[in-house]
């Protein structure tokens, strides 16, 4: 059988492929999320879920935060502001892994503060997209 795993992604990341490429990279991330699904077949049934709308990530947190093994959560700029996803994260039962395409620690000084980085299993940052496999193996290990 296998395991349900699913990546959100949050605000602006709709535009990766176009937004900032030197920063982000040329790739949609639909295009990536197709040669995850092909890589990880066999093991881990992936869906992918992206809003600009803090409200929707929370929403969609907490339906599947209780019945899925895992999360990969690229909460883009509310990783910053957000206590409320922060809380959404510590409320449910599956380990979810922070993912940032670029490393947010070394980037303007509001964006190395995480609130998430506390509430979440790890945080991988600066991997590029490859950060989101490696965020599924983790997961895949800790499960």
């Amino acid at each position: 059988m296998k395991k349900n795993i699913v990546i959100i992604n949050g605000p602006n990341l709709n535009l990766l492929g176009v937004r900032e490429p030197e920063i982000y990279g040329s790739q949609t991330f639909e295009e990536y999320f197709t040669r995850l699904k092909v890589h990880f077949d066999a093991t881990v049934h992936l869906e992918y879920f992206q809003s600009n709308h803090e409200g929707a990530l929370i929403d969609k947190i907490q339906e599947i935060g209780f019945d899925h093994i895992g999360i990969v959560l690229n909460a883009a700029g509310y990783t910053h502001t957000s206590i409320a996803l922060a809380d959404c994260v510590k409320a449910v039962e599956c380990p979810v892994i922070e993912v940032h395409i670029s490393d947010i620690k070394n980037r303007e000084a509001y964006r190395s503060h995480s609130y998430l980085e506390n509430v979440c299993h790890t945080s991988i940052n600066g991997k590029g997209l490859p950060g989101y496999q490696l965020a599924i193996e983790i997961l895949l290990k800790i499960i």
